[in-house]
């Protein structure tokens, strides 16, 4: 049995998880943390889960590292720099675990896996990533996160080199990638990588019409974590794929 604690528990996600939780035999809910909760709720959790926003997520990791917790971010804006950070945190807590994951979604990690095996073979790359009006942060950590698998598939090569950087509307560059951010009613999640090249174009899409898609995601993140430590980003590393 996995005690679970849910931080952001009245949000979509957290509701969610709250959900998943309630109807697996294996997990059981330790505590559920809003706005008005303490951090100290979370202890004797063998896992938390945080969907909040950055702020609260940056100062709830550091309290799980601290005090030797098991705990999933699926909060977003956790950028490169900030995860390192995190990394010299680890270093004084060796049983804590941290397990950053972008986006719960099986679809969106194999689009990411196919973005960077097409990345080898194209040099002219952007990315169009679009959420529901209600999502307060651009680019999405999804977006940044394949910008970052982008980079890294291309190390040795020559990095995208994108005419008209200076020019706003070109999107906001991350790991030499430009990001175009939509946040528009009607939509819920979707994110194109856009591969272009002398005479074709290829475009790898990934479309969510339901949040139930990071379902079982979420499921394997947490039965993870329960015995994970250090830094684990991604949900590649959380499958072994």
């Amino acid at each position: 049995m996995i005690h679970v604690s849910v931080a952001g528990a009245t949000g979509r996600m957290g509701a969610l998880t709250k959900g998943l939780i309630d109807a697996d035999s294996n997990l059981k809910l330790h505590s559920a943390l809003d706005s008005s909760s303490a951090a100290t709720e979370m202890l004797g959790a063998d896992v938390v889960v945080d969907f909040t926003n950055h702020a609260v997520s940056q100062e709830l990791v550091e309290f799980a590292i601290a005090n030797d917790l098991k705990i999933v971010v699926g909060t977003s804006g956790w950028s490169e720099q900030k995860l390192a950070s995190l990394k010299k945190l680890l270093l004084k807590h060796p049983s804590a675990g941290v397990v950053v994951v972008p986006n719960f979604s099986i679809g969106s990690m194999l689009a990411q896996q196919f973005a960077a095996q097409a990345a080898q073979y194209f040099d002219s790359i952007e990315i169009l990533e679009a959420h529901h009006e209600n999502k307060i942060d651009s680019p999405s950590g999804t977006a940044i996160r394949t910008a970052e698998i982008i980079s890294k598939a291309r190390q040795g090569m020559t990095q995208p080199l994108i005419p008209g950087v200076g020019q706003p509307a070109r999107g906001e560059i991350h790991s030499g990638v430009p990001i175009h951010s939509l946040r528009q009613k009607g939509i819920s999640a979707k994110q194109e990588t856009i591969f272009g090249t002398a005479g074709e174009q290829l475009v790898i899409s990934h479309d969510v019409s339901s949040y139930l898609a990071y379902s079982l995601g979420i499921l394997r993140s947490i039965e993870f974590a329960q015995t994970a430590t250090g830094l684990v980003v991604g949900l590649e590393n959380v499958l072994g794929k």
